[in-house]
């Protein structure tokens, strides 16, 4: 029996589309010492200076269709869906990194404080990266809910264990999960994994279709513009609510291969759209690490002026400021 082309002969994982290999570390020094140094980038604006509102959370849980959807920052979203509590890639540590005291510092706090979650019943892992899974946050989560559900990709149940996830269920690309409470499909992406210098592609990445109180939710988790799109709507769509990465795309040579820019977000929105529809999408992955070039608010100045020029629905682009809720 042959290997989905996703899956990389001999173990791992990899980007099964042409040209869509990440670089590697001599392009990453070549970007950060060369190019940072010949072309400086802008300043970050002051920690906390960005937007925020008050969330508002019903605790500890909602009415049947009740519907709601928090930014706590980056990747990291709320979700209430009637009864149902989901987190989509939790991260509420300090850093971006393995270590506490070097790595991609938060520009916001979350938007929402742990202690406000109310009870969580699933969580959605994208993959392996510091900004998507936190070990200490992970842990916390495990601690204060053990009963949660955990889906992830691939390969990534060891680790998991290990920082005390009890219940979590590993998917390949197109397989689901169905119980009572709800059904998820783990649908491609285009990016990569790797925790260490020597395990990439060791464990898988993917995105998250979700359905629960007759409600469907895309999470894309990371990714680059990527041919799927039109496949993840017309299998697990019309969705209510798409969820997209818009940040950390330049210098565009090095972040073409696993991130959209909002050009890319549009026309994956675009594609994911089915007979007409036009959900609202939430604009991720902008505003909490700076991760790359652009300056941090470019994302979503860019990402409204496209918008407004496809001639979308003014009202279905949701750029939230961090800590902000809104019902659908």
């Amino acid at each position: 029996m042959s290997l989905p082309p996703h899956h990389r002969p001999g173990g791992g994982f990899q980007n099964p589309w042409p040209g869509t290999e990440p670089h590697g570390f001599g392009d990453f020094l070549r970007w950060r010492l060369k190019e940072r140094r010949d072309k400086p980038i802008a300043p970050s604006p002051p920690r906390g200076s960005l937007p925020t509102r008050t969330p508002v959370i019903a605790t500890p849980r909602a009415a049947r269709e009740y519907r709601s959807v928090t930014w706590v920052g980056h990747s990291t979203v709320l979700l209430q869906l009637g009864s149902f509590n989901v987190l989509t890639d939790p991260v509420w540590g300090e850093r971006a990194s393995p270590l506490s005291w070097i790595g991609p510092r938060r520009l916001m706090p979350p938007g929402v404080r742990f202690e406000q979650l109310p009870e969580i019943d699933l969580i959605l892992l994208s993959h392996n990266h510091y900004d998507h899974l936190d070990a200490p946050t992970v842990r916390r989560i495990a601690q204060r809910f053990p009963a949660a559900s955990w889906l992830c990709p691939l390969g990534l149940a060891p680790l998991l264990h290990s920082f005390g996830v009890r219940h979590l269920v590993e998917r390949d690309w197109w397989e689901s999960v169905s119980t009572l409470s709800f059904s998820a499909t783990c649908v491609p992406a285009q990016h990569f994994s790797a925790r260490g210098m020597g395990d990439r592609g060791d464990t898988l990445w993917c995105g998250w279709t979700l359905e629960t109180d007759g409600v469907r939710v895309y999470f894309a988790g990371d990714t680059a513009l990527h041919p799927e799109f039109e496949e993840i709507g017309r299998r697990c769509g019309p969705f209510d609510l798409v969820m997209l990465p818009i940040g950390a795309y330049e210098p565009r040579w090095f972040m073409r291969s696993v991130h959209m820019n909002p050009e890319d977000a549009i026309q994956a929105y675009q594609s994911l759209r089915l007979n007409g529809s036009t959900p609202p999408c939430l604009a991720l992955h902008w505003g909490t690490f700076r991760l790359t070039d652009e300056a941090v608010e470019e994302p979503p100045r860019r990402f409204a002026q496209l918008w407004e020029k496809t001639g979308l629905p003014a009202d279905g682009n949701w750029t939230f400021a961090h800590g902000e809720t809104r019902r659908f």
